[in-house]
């Protein structure tokens, strides 16, 4: 097997990037953090349809947590290819901006079942 200094990825010189699944320490902390913090707010988000503003729960308040978990279905997708090696380090970025937009969703959705104008 060659040496990890002799790989060039097609470039004209040595690269010494890592493949896909190697990733830095650093790296392993960002994405346990954000992730953490966008399943508890997803979690919160589910529990809070159900509960608010009172029992039963408003259709359209499950409605709404049920759309919130199909886009986070996809992302988990897209999670599940990055860490298989499936897809390109760049889409790092793409999965970051769905989680951020999943938050911002999840906000608005509490705001509304917490009828907060």
């Amino acid at each position: 097997m060659d040496d990890f200094n002799t790989r060039t990825y097609g470039t004209s010189g040595l690269d010494n990037r890592p493949l896909f699944g190697e990733t830095s320490a650093r790296d392993r902390i960002i994405n346990t953090v954000v992730g953490g913090f966008t399943s508890v707010v997803v979690l919160v988000t589910v529990i809070c349809s159900f509960l608010f503003p009172s029992s039963p729960p408003k259709p359209l308040n499950i409605f709404f947590a049920v759309c919130i978990l199909l886009i986070c279905g996809s992302t988990l997708v897209l999670i599940f290819w990055y860490r298989q090696g499936d897809l390109e380090p760049k889409f790092r970025n793409l999965i970051y901006y769905m989680l951020a937009s999943i938050v911002l969703l999840c906000i608005c959705a509490n705001l509304y079942f917490h009828d907060i104008h």
